[in-house]
């Protein structure tokens, strides 16, 4: 039987092609014999009780040049599709959380979305980490300039992050000595109106990274992609140059992604990216994890390949 996937994600326009997840599992999903097709969140609509997608089906192709071919557009019924990949980048914002709603009632028809809608609208990718303190570094969320303050006081070299960005943006360090305390404070949380999460510095960044670790239903990749900052930076996003470095897991590493996989498991978060910092997780990335490329290719291994065999064992099998 064929199966058909679509794919809610950006534009394929704004693909790079060389590093991109959701090309990777959309190469594997055909290679599996699988039709593909895709849309975007201004593609999906309800009308009495139905949703309906404005998709095109997608050819892929890997290497350089042209990499997909499309169909012309049609309208059908979501339920029609036999799974759904929920693929949109952040910023989490209300459209988002519009698409997870819209989402969740294509699940009651019968259709799986990976990840599940409804545990991506719950589970905030900096929040969530917090479920597992023995895991984090010292925190701190609140849009109280007092208490941040005092949270800098008391561990001095602090990171400062928004809760609905991604790529590293607008994170700030604030070293023991920053003068402009006040002012990064006062700009995150848009004086004292919006819930901010602050970090204690972990000094391992500049030297062993930030490792982005990959789980398919709770279950890591052996090995992650350690993304070093360049110099006189403190971010260790690949959006801002970081360099990336394949390694194999700790046993620390073992340790965090075993505490957290029954959860993920639990919640329906099929593929999930954590970031490692030296011991300690600083974000569960669960609306589009990326990496899947780098590390395949440092590891001569097929992370995609995988997750669609999954799919094919414990949700289509499984349906029938």
């Amino acid at each position: 039987m064929t199966r058909k996937i679509g794919i809610l994600m950006d534009s394929l326009e704004s693909i790079n092609p060389e590093k991109d997840s959701t090309l990777a599992m959309m190469l594997a999903a055909q290679a599996a014999g699988w039709q593909i097709c895709c849309f975007e969140q201004s593609d999906i609509w309800i009308e009495d009780g139905v949703v309906s997608l404005r998709q095109r089906g997608l050819s892929v192709m890997d290497g350089p040049g042209k990499w997909y071919e499309t169909d012309a557009e049609t309208i059908i019924p979501a339920a029609q599709l036999d799974a759904i990949l929920l693929r949109k980048e952040p910023p989490f914002d209300m459209e988002y959380i519009y698409s997870t709603y819209l989402l969740e009632f294509v699940e009651s028809t019968g259709t799986p979305v990976l990840n599940r809608p409804g545990a991506v609208r719950d589970c905030n990718e900096k929040i969530f980490a917090l479920q597992f303190p023995e895991c984090c570094p010292p925190h701190l969320v609140s849009r109280d300039p007092q208490q941040l303050r005092e949270f800098h006081r008391r561990h001095q070299d602090v990171i400062f992050k928004p809760l609905d960005e991604m790529g590293g943006a607008s994170i700030f360090r604030a070293a023991e000595t920053e003068h402009n305390l006040p002012v990064i404070i006062e700009t995150l949380t848009a004086d004292g109106k919006r819930q901010i999460m602050a970090q204690k510095y972990i000094p391992e960044i500049a030297t062993t990274g930030d490792t982005r670790i990959l789980l398919i239903n709770g279950e890591p990749v052996p090995y992650g992609l350690a993304r070093i900052p360049p110099e006189g930076e403190t971010r260790g996003n690949l959006a801002v140059g970081a360099s990336g470095l394949g390694r194999e897991l700790t046993d620390r590493d073992k340790f965090i992604c075993a505490r957290i996989g029954p959860l993920l498991r639990q919640k329906g978060l099929y593929f999930v990216g954590i970031d490692v910092i030296g011991d300690y997780l600083t974000e569960i990335n669960v609306t589009c994890p990326t990496c899947i490329r780098e590390i395949d290719k440092a590891f001569d291994i097929d992370i995609a390949g995988d997750y669609m065999r999954f799919i094919d064992r414990e949700i289509f099998q499984r349906q029938t």
